[in-house]
């Protein structure tokens, strides 16, 4: 990543940004079905997955064209998850979708791929202060234990332990389009600070987990 004069900001970071426009996949894209776009977007990246130690993929919450392309080329998932009932509900959907479209896109993998990418974890955030989150974190993993129990998700599935506060600071980043460690520290430093730090706490518990267990 680099800033306007050409200088590394963040080294060894690639970020390739996306827009709204892409709403417009869903109805306007006609792809041939024996070769459809997920595994147009798998191959393409395979080119270059082994330039990078990990390749993250933001997706939407649902599985349409966008999210399918990220969901056949990875080998995990990570679902973020606000702590209420929607959120839970929401959760159920996905897992069941999931499914759906692994049993979809079966035969177009490879056993160079691996096994289709399944739900490794689920991690709170937009926690407020002082809410007390106990009751949706029982009930989620309520629901994951039973998830785990029919094989619909990782053996290996949990709640993350770390927690990413709710701060204003994050609705500003995504407004400007930067990372959350780029803003300027102004008057709320110390809020952008927690964050910072809720954010590497995650990352560091997510390369802790390592490879997927079978």
């Amino acid at each position: 990543m680099e800033d306007k004069s050409g200088a590394k900001v963040l080294p060894g970071l690639d970020i390739v940004p996306t827009n709204f426009n892409l709403v417009d996949l869903e109805a306007e894209y006609t792809g041939d079905p024996k070769f459809p776009h997920y595994l147009i977007f798998q191959q393409q990246l395979a080119a270059i997955e082994n330039e990078y130690d990990f390749i993250l993929f933001d997706c939407p919450p649902n599985i349409l064209r966008a999210s399918q392309c990220g969901i056949f080329s990875s080998h995990e998932i990570v679902v973020p998850s606000n702590p209420d009932a929607l959120s839970l509900i929401g959760f159920t959907l996905l897992v069941d979708k999931l499914g759906k479209f692994h049993q979809l896109s079966a035969s177009f993998r490879t056993a160079a791929m691996g096994p289709p990418a399944q739900v490794r974890g689920v991690v709170f955030n937009s926690i407020k202060t002082g809410v007390d989150i106990e009751v949706p974190k029982m009930r989620m993993q309520l629901r994951m234990n039973q998830f785990k129990a029919a094989k619909r998700v990782s053996p290996d599935a949990k709640i993350f332990q770390t927690q990413v506060r709710d701060a204003m600071v994050v609705r500003r980043a995504v407004t400007l389009g930067l990372p959350v460690t780029m803003l300027s520290q102004d008057n709320d430093g110390d809020e952008q600070e927690s964050v910072i730090t809720d954010y590497r706490k995650l990352a560091d518990e997510i390369i802790r987990m390592g490879g997927i267990t079978s």
